[in-house]
Formats: structure tokens, C-alpha cells, sequence
């Protein structure tokens, strides 16, 4: 009886063997055959599920900020959530710290989406992915400021616009320079410079 292969299943296994060769050896090592070998495929099978390198890719890339999303998005659940009212403040900084490479996983994902959103510039088909996140993580710096204000933890005339661009400035930044600069920034300075930047809108008159 043939083996029965879930296409949906198949197709994310492809896309993990294309974050991993990524992660280990660049963007410009994820061809077909180096994926394929990864993924302990042959090429014939990967081409089965994606009709060339670019759709793979795109996929890979969709994977990728799915995951990011799916993480921050259970922070802001618990922010919303009534119950954990009183821990607000330091929920939204937890919250903010997940775009930011804190520990393997995140600094691995941070190496990945560096690497894509780069190649973005020159390959059209990234695009709308790179915006997705960099759209969603806007997003969410936004709700936080404005959720803040609500709360009466930031001042009530707090350009939120400017702000909230600012703020995912700095978290670009710090995480650019964390993944180009390994070990000249430490998780905690990352979370301090976090916090710092915090006070600082807390304290604005």
C-alpha cells in the first residue's frame, strides 16, 4: 500500500530544511539540491511541492514570521487580559523583548529574518512577507504605547506615531547589532537599553 504524505506537512518540513541551511550557511546556500539534502529528500520531491526556488523560498520566509507571530502573540493575549492588570508594565516589556535575540531561538530567528529581509531588497516576491512582519511588529509597538497611555503609565499628550517608530527603530537596531556583533551585547544590556528607553517615556513631560 503506498505511503499516504501529507502535502501541508511536506512542505513545512522543506521550509524548516530551508531555515536551517540559512541559519547555518547564508541565504545564497538554500538551492534546491542543499535543501533537498537537508530535508532528506530528493530534488524531484521538493519540486513536487513548490514549482521553483522562489515559491520555497516565499514559504520559508511565511514559516518564519508565522512562528515570530504566533510567540508574540501570546504575550499580548496576556496583556489583555484583565487578570494581569497589575503586571502590565513588565508584561509589555516581555512583550517587546520578544522581537529582540534574548536567547538561541530568538537570536536564531533574528540571524533568519536579517538574512531574508535583506535579500527582500533585490527579490520582489519577499517583499510582502518582510513588510508583514516589519507591519506587524509596528503594530504591536503601537498597541503597547497606546495601551500605556490608557493605563496612565506614559503622559497623556505622547506623540504615540512618533514613538511607536521609534521604538521599533531601536529594536531593529539593537538587534542588527547583536547578530552582526556577537557578544558586544549581552541579553541583558539588550533588556536594559529596552527598559531604559521605557523610563525615558514614562519620565517625558
Amino acid at each position: 500500500m503506498p505511503k499516504i504524505v501529507d502535502p501541508g506537512a511536506r512542505r513545512r518540513a522543506v521550509a524548516e530544511a530551508v531555515l536551517r541551511v540559512v541559519s547555518r550557511s547564508g541565504l545564497e546556500a538554500a538551492s534546491l539540491r542543499n535543501v533537498a539534502e537537508e530535508a532528506g529528500l530528493a530534488i524531484g520531491s521538493v519540486r513536487h511541492y513548490f514549482s521553483d526556488h522562489d515559491e520555497m523560498m516565499i514559504f520559508a520566509m511565511g514559516e518564519l514570521t508565522g512562528r515570530i507571530e504566533t510567540r508574540v502573540r501570546a504575550h499580548a493575549d496576556r496583556i489583555l487580559d484583565p487578570a494581569h492588570a497589575a503586571e502590565r508594565r513588565s508584561l509589555a516589556e516581555d512583550l517587546l523583548a520578544e522581537f529582540l535575540p534574548l536567547d538561541r531561538e530568538r537570536h536564531e530567528e533574528a540571524v533568519l529574518w536579517i538574512a531574508f529581509a535583506t535579500a527582500a531588497r533585490t527579490r520582489p516576491g519577499l517583499l510582502p512577507r518582510a513588510r508583514q512582519l516589519q507591519d506587524g511588529m509596528l503594530g504591536v509597538v503601537t498597541r503597547v504605547l497606546h495601551r500605556s497611555r490608557e493605563a496612565g503609565g506614559l503622559p497623556a499628550g505622547l506623540d504615540i506615531a512618533t514613538e511607536s517608530l521609534r521604538l521599533s527603530a531601536l529594536l531593529d537596531g539593537l538587534t542588527l547589532q547583536a547578530v552582526l556583533q556577537p557578544g558586544t551585547l549581552t541579553p541583558d544590556v539588550l533588556r536594559q537599553v529596552l527598559r531604559s528607553h521605557m523610563d525615558s517615556l514614562r519620565a517625558a513631560a
